[in-house]
């Protein structure tokens, strides 16, 4: 059996694999995208959060306030975001699951991506292959700071 998937955009290929992913979570989800604003994804990050499956974020704070930005709604309901103040972009499209899978490419957690967007995304089912993206998040999770909720 193969150990990756790709999904192309526009179509629900890649959004499909995302929430397929959450939804077979078991103990930890780390995401680390720019924005959140497709309401289906952060559903399941809801539900994952829900049954006990520890789930952080990290974002940008240049897109954490917009008008369909999920990101906030998310830390209301309890789930620990941390964002990058700085004047440069945290622009990273990558999830950690259970640290077996990495989901990384270039598409974006909105519903345009879906609908319009020309992106992709690949699943790697390899935890060798994971341990450098956790060690980036755990690198950016150090550095960063606990979203203002406004």
């Amino acid at each position: 059996m193969k150990n990756y998937q790709i999904a192309f955009s526009p179509g629900m290929a890649c959004k499909e694999l995302i929430i397929k992913s959450l939804r077979l979570a078991d103990s930890t989800i780390d995401i680390c995208v720019f924005t959140i604003s497709d309401d289906a994804i952060s559903g399941e990050i809801k539900e994952a959060y829900d049954r006990g499956v520890e789930v952080r974020i990290i974002t940008d704070n240049y897109k954490v306030y917009d008008e369909g930005s999920d990101v906030e709604e998310l830390s209301l309901f309890g789930i620990p975001v941390r964002v990058d103040e700085s004047e440069n972009h945290m622009h990273h499209k990558f999830m950690i699951v259970d640290q077996k899978a990495v989901l990384t490419g270039s598409y974006n957690w909105t519903r345009s991506a879906a609908l319009y967007n020309q992106e992709n995304l690949v699943k790697m089912n390899d935890a060798e292959f994971c341990v450098a993206f956790q060690q980036e998040f755990d690198r950016l999770w150090t550095n960063l700071v606990d979203l203002e909720v406004k």
